[in-house]
């Protein structure tokens, strides 16, 4: 983590104005809301418009496979040193499918072994974004085994987790009670 305290805080159930309170029901109803998204309800147009598209990003609409998915979310959060963001997908990832063990070789990156070709590249995408914006011909072209909505889809995934990564960093939103701080991800 970044910060040891936000420089935002979540909005308790008390301090939520009625839009606001609106907008985190309308996706949770009465459940319990992550810190995230009491951090992003103090924007409420802003909060709707950013899970419209996370919507996007998480559904089936994505056309990468949830796994290659989490994979890439896990891999942005870890590069861009987003505490929160690598907790939250740690749980989603292994809904997903990723084991323990190809969760912790993430970390280790592409050119870790044990990565099947299609892993190693979805991994050297994925850098290359988080590092230059920009993924290089030949990494493009390790990826031809993939649609090319596949490969746009990957593109915008990176992005959304980049600006994720972005906000959770600089607002410092702290860990949900339930999830727990990756000890290499400490500042």
């Amino acid at each position: 983590m970044r910060l040891k305290s936000p420089r935002i805080p979540p909005l308790t159930d008390e301090a939520l104005s009625p839009e606001q309170k609106e907008a985190l029901a309308a996706q949770f109803g009465r459940g319990s809301v992550f810190n995230i998204f009491r951090t992003l309800a103090h924007a409420p147009k802003a909060y709707k418009a950013f899970m419209r598209w996370g919507g996007y990003i998480l559904s089936d609409y994505n056309s990468l496979a949830p796994r290659e998915r989490e994979l890439v979310i896990l891999r942005a959060g870890y590069n861009w040193k987003s505490g929160y963001e690598w907790a939250q997908h740690v749980r989603i990832g292994k809904q997903c499918g990723l084991t323990d063990e190809e969760i912790a070789r993430i970390k280790k990156g592409p050119d870790a072994p044990g990565w099947s070709a299609i892993d190693a590249a979805l991994l050297r995408a994925t850098d290359e974004l988080t590092s230059d914006a920009f993924i290089t011909d030949k990494t493009w072209a390790e990826l031809s085994s993939l649609s090319e909505k596949q490969r746009m889809d990957l593109v915008m995934t990176v992005g959304q987790y980049t600006q994720v990564s972005m906000m959770l960093n600089s607002f410092g939103v702290q860990l949900d009670d339930d999830l727990t701080l990756d000890p290499d991800l400490v500042k």
